[in-house]
């Protein structure tokens, strides 16, 4: 079976089934062996994987995950390519083709039923537009996730592994590492795809965490203060989250929280850890009657003994 990485036979492919480029999907075609190369090896796929791949074109990848993998799902949202992808990977009987919108399926059901629930793998060249969604869905859906290795705008890796104080710093870069650990395996040129995109790409890993890093009393009231803080990046943490709509806090009790955290009332929020932003929510989270909240990930028990649930 003719490998694809090749740009000729890339463009062979692609001539035969008179195939175009849906804008819409945001289709650009990896062509660079060395690139591919990296990808296998930053998604560390043995013969003992279950790999769920995220859009794989006519196959390219996937060709390369199949010779790693024990097996392959690949998840093709373009109907049109879809007998190409029967054509090109008719070499491999570990591949299942499986056409749908990977934001509409059963991740967790696919986990079960291809990997008995245990931990899966997910590798994907990821449409720029819609990145966010697809790896916030994975993380929150309650799959079962060991690695996630994508390929992505490079400004959105950058923002994936940013740290406090920085320009990249932000609600992403926060969200992704609360479940995971983040690690830029390569960075990727517009030359590498067909057609080339406008704007550089970068592969990054996501190595899911056993455990999170902070412990919470409320996700869900974590990532609202999270998302509020960073909406007006100029504003005061105490501004921002007593202007939030879904937030019930007045400034004065938000800088009560800062004052106990021995943070200055005229913080913004682009100063703060992940630690720091759970130990605000599990503060805020006694005010709104809730008990006081776990101690975000100092190992310290509630004051009344009980262990935290994990």
């Amino acid at each position: 079976m003719e490998r694809l990485i090749d740009p000729k036979a890339t463009i062979a492919v692609i001539q035969k089934h008179q195939f175009q480029f849906q804008k819409r999907f945001g289709q650009n075609f990896l062509v660079d062996a060395h690139v591919l190369e990296k990808i296998i090896q930053a998604a560390g796929v043995t013969k003992e994987d279950f790999v769920l791949e995220i859009g794989p074109g006519i196959g390219t990848m996937t060709q390369a995950l199949a010779d790693a993998a024990r097996q392959v799902a690949a998840v093709e949202i373009d109907k049109n390519l879809i007998p190409i992808l029967r054509e090109t990977l008719a070499g491999w009987d570990n591949v299942e083709i499986l056409e749908g919108d990977i934001l509409k399926m059963d991740v967790k059901a696919l986990a079960d039923r291809y990997n008995g629930g245990q931990p899966i793998k997910v590798v994907a060249n990821l449409p720029y537009y819609i990145t966010t969604p697809i790896l916030m869905g994975l993380f929150e859906s309650g799959v079962p996730l060991d690695r996630v290795t994508v390929m992505v705008q490079k400004e959105v890796a950058d923002r994936m592994k940013a740290g406090p104080g920085t320009k990249d710093y932000g609600a992403l870069s926060l969200a992704v590492q609360y479940y995971a650990e983040p690690y830029l395996a390569a960075n990727v040129p517009p030359n590498c795809f067909m057609p080339r995109p406008s704007v550089g790409s970068a592969v990054i890993c996501l190595t899911a965490h056993r455990e999170k890093p902070v412990q919470v009393a409320d996700e869900g009231l974590l990532f609202r203060v999270i998302r509020a803080s960073f909406g007006q990046r100029r504003k005061t943490l105490a501004n921002s989250l007593h202007n939030a709509p879904d937030l019930p806090y007045t400034k004065e009790q938000v800088q009560q929280e800062l004052e106990r955290l021995g943070l200055p009332a005229g913080i913004r929020g682009e100063a703060l850890t992940l630690q720091q932003f759970a130990q605000l929510a599990n503060g805020l989270y006694g005010l709104a009657g809730g008990g006081p909240g776990p101690s975000a990930g100092t190992g310290e028990e509630p004051a009344d003994g009980r262990k935290e649930r994990r």
